[in-house]
């Protein structure tokens, strides 16, 4: 079953021909790269493009930002369907697949038939039994040996073209940078949100043990140390009960 026949976004407006069209999409995509930049999370900003991708690009039925974390443990992030989560599975249970590919060697793999693909046997085949008629795969990011990846799938074979392609690219490319500053506002507000929680956990033990700042973040340290728990977990845990990890409520200074 096709795009064209279910979806409505296999409609004209989707295919961008000439210089003047791309020039609109890539205003269209900045402007949803700007308005996504204020929300709160990385999540809803991929959601935000993969939605953009089954809209605007030819034989895209499904999508997903794969992540792999090690070069090998593939998962799905904010997929479009059961589909895409099937699909990454594959590629972590077969260790091959155009998600890896596309990642550490190539920027953009298009698999324009998965039945007769050779590239990826094993991964090949229960793709297609699982209803992924043809992929696309480009790189969003690589840090180490983690990426992430935007999938796309067609229920039929060759559905991508040259066109999927290049806009897929110019989607990528904007979702990097979005991404990316999504994340950078999480990191920040989530040290703010720790300073600002610390700071609370050592005024609770200046007030209790007439302590000073110093003392009172070793007394936590302490704490840290001997329940082996996180920093951050003794001092949730000592905000929200007025109790030390630990039990023991007597400052080790």
């Amino acid at each position: 079953m096709s795009k064209q026949d279910t979806s409505g976004r296999g409609e004209p407006s989707a295919h961008h021909d000439g210089d003047g069209q791309d020039r609109d999409l890539a205003t269209e995509l900045a402007e949803l790269a700007r308005l996504l930049q204020q929300e709160p999370d990385g999540d809803t900003v991929l959601a935000g493009f993969v939605s953009a991708a089954l809209r605007l690009i030819p034989g895209a039925d499904e999508g997903s930002v794969s992540v792999v974390l090690g070069r090998k443990n593939v998962g799905s992030r904010v997929p479009s369907g059961p589909l895409p989560a099937r699909i990454d599975a594959l590629q972590m249970e077969t260790g091959e697949g155009p998600c890896l590919q596309a990642a550490y060697e190539h920027q953009t793999v298009r698999v324009p038939d998965m039945g007769a693909e050779q590239r990826w046997p094993k991964f090949a085949e229960r793709a297609a039994e699982a209803g992924a008629r043809g992929m696309l795969s480009i790189q969003i990011w690589v840090t180490g040996d983690d990426l992430g990846a935007l999938n796309l799938y067609s229920y039929e074979a060759n559905g991508f073209t040259d066109e999927s392609e290049n806009i897929g690219l110019l989607i990528a490319s904007h979702a990097a940078v979005a991404f990316a500053e999504a994340e950078e506002s999480r990191q920040l507000r989530e040290a703010v949100d720790s300073r600002d929680i610390i700071g609370q956990a050592k005024g609770i033990l200046m007030e209790r043990h007439k302590i000073t700042a110093e003392q009172a973040f070793m007394v936590l340290t302490q704490a840290s140390s001997r329940t082996q728990s996180k920093l951050r977990k003794v001092v949730d845990h000592l905000v929200a009960t007025g109790e030390l990890a630990g039990g023991d409520q007597s400052p080790r200074i």
